[in-house]
């Protein structure tokens, strides 16, 4: 599944508006939800989307280094300006939603992301 597709599957809000079409049809490879930056940097790989509740800066430079293919910020979780301003400089897609993490983790699952075949 594509990013973008992810987006719309899962009604989700995207706030990082300068990134490129890229970054929006990247594949989405599997899933990683953890509100450490440490478990996310030592666990994450590239092409998962990552569920969060953080949005502060450093989520973006964890995001970028481990080329996650997005970050769903959940829990309508604040996002900082100088958040998305350093996602869209290192074309790191950053979505949110108001739903719990819990909830967002398994819609992705039913999706698909994640399943092993």
């Amino acid at each position: 599944m594509k990013v973008k597709e992810m987006i719309e599957k899962l009604n989700l809000k995207l706030l990082t508006k300068d990134v490129s079409e890229d970054a929006l049809y990247a594949e989405v490879e599997g899933g990683y939800a953890s509100d450490l930056l440490s478990n996310a940097m030592g666990q994450g790989q590239p092409g998962m989307v990552w569920v969060t509740m953080q949005g502060h800066q450093n989520v973006a430079a964890v995001a970028s280094l481990i080329g996650f293919a997005a970050v769903i910020v959940a829990g309508d979780g604040p996002v900082a300006e100088d958040t998305l301003h350093k996602a869209n400089l290192n074309d790191v897609v950053v979505a949110a939603t108001e739903e719990p993490a819990f909830e967002v983790i398994g819609k992705l699952y039913a999706l698909g992301v994640g399943k092993k075949d």
